[in-house]
């Protein structure tokens, strides 16, 4: 199984950005999915998270601005970010739960990074 994220550049302040995130493999069924993003210096921190239901959870510094979304059918997960501003520079990476034949685990992709600056 692996997640690829793409979408990631640099954008002005004030601009808007799209990532997606596919999971491929052997694949049975993926539970909930997220979107984390880990500044220079500092911690991983969550972003937003999506249910396969599709109840979500946003980050205080996010809400109203970002939006995670999912395709189940495609295994895709999309985070759509407006109003950027450069505190939101950052490697975003996506995170699955993840149930295969016998196993189910928590899978990373390798990161996309976005810059917001001027």
């Amino acid at each position: 199984v692996q997640l690829q994220a793409s979408g990631g550049g640099l954008v002005q302040p004030g601009g808007s950005l799209g990532l997606s995130c596919a999971a491929s493999g052997s694949i049975s069924s993926i539970s909930a999915v997220g979107w984390y993003r880990q500044a220079p210096g500092k911690q991983r921190e969550l972003v937003a998270t999506i249910t396969s239901g599709g109840s979500t959870n946003y980050a205080d510094s996010v809400k109203g601005r970002f939006t995670i979304s999912r395709n189940n059918a495609k295994n895709m997960m999309y985070l759509q970010m407006n109003s950027l501003k450069p505190e939101d520079t950052a490697v975003y990476y996506c995170n699955a739960d993840i149930r295969r034949e016998y196993t189910r685990s928590i899978y990373w992709g390798p990161g996309t990074l976005v810059t917001v600056s001027s």
